[in-house]
């Protein structure tokens, strides 16, 4: 089985070839972020093409933003202003005469674990983003669950302190403080004692954070991924700490808590969405 996956985020572009559950061919560019929608949409085109094979299942892209899966369009792109409205899965099945299937990045995050990560023995997950900034996808059933837009699963923008959980639970965290998070976690790595300190502070929120998650959905499983989350050595002790007082202690205790371990889960979940909609 041949599938095409598509990673469009806000500075990159990256296409997959999958063969068999296994990327054998893989090509990266950059997005053309500030210009017209067609100009997106050709890089798109450009980065497919790169990976193409004629004998694919389909294509499935992951954007990030909302999709209206009704219409088949994409929504509002916040890192990419000229898409506000664009009918990405009609443009890219004109070109290429392929099924494609389009959805929010976080979801299909989710939905690759599913079915190439650590996310395969459970049926009810919930694999959270934490990078530059917070999201999240949700799998009932075996199934991933959008919502409206595509919007299930933002719990990043639940109320929070003086802002909301994104704030304080991802690279954002760093940001506020103009601290970068990757020389932050070198200088935790070597012991400095500041920068641990931070790391324990990110665990408390991020405790907090993935409370709600478990308040609303009481999942088997929360699966993390993204680049904050490659740091969670360092703060995964005062997150289980903070945990202690969670008032639903069975609840948490037998939920698993654990990191994803492919950093090309991008593509792999995009492909992902061509398993679920013709598998």
């Amino acid at each position: 089985m041949k599938l095409i996956g598509v990673d469009l985020g806000g500075t990159k572009i990256t296409a997959a070839l999958i063969e068999d559950q296994k990327i054998t061919k893989q090509y990266t560019c950059p997005t053309p972020f500030d210009q017209e929608k067609l100009v997106v949409v050709d890089a798109i085109f450009r980065a497919i093409s790169q990976v193409y094979v004629p004998d694919i299942l389909g294509i499935g892209i992951g954007v990030p933003g909302p999709v209206d899966l009704e219409n088949n369009l994409v929504l509002d792109v916040t890192n990419i202003p000229s898409w506000d409205v664009v009918p990405l899965k009609q443009l890219i099945e004109g070109r290429f005469q392929k099924p494609v299937f389009v959805n929010n990045d976080a979801n299909c995050f989710a939905l690759g674990e599913k079915h190439f990560g650590k996310g395969k023995p459970y049926r009810n997950f919930v694999g959270v983003t934490i990078g530059t900034g917070m999201g999240a996808g949700v799998i009932i059933n075996n199934h991933l669950y959008s919502g409206q837009l595509c919007g299930a699963g933002e719990f990043g923008n639940v109320y929070y302190l003086d802002s909301n959980i994104e704030n304080y639970c991802s690279g954002m965290f760093f940001k506020n403080q103009n601290l970068s998070g990757s020389e932050q976690a070198e200088k935790a790595k070597a012991g400095d004692i500041q920068a641990k300190k931070l790391f324990d502070e990110l665990g408390v929120h991020i405790a907090h954070g993935l409370g709600n998650i478990l308040f609303a959905l009481a999942p088997e499983a929360i699966i993390l991924g993204g680049s904050v989350s490659q740091s969670f050595p360092l703060f995964e002790k005062s997150m289980r700490k903070t945990f202690e007082d969670f008032p639903y202690q069975r609840i948490y205790r037998n939920m698993k808590i654990e990191v994803s371990d492919d950093a090309n889960m991008a593509v792999l979940g995009a492909s992902s969405l061509v398993i679920d909609s013709i598998i």
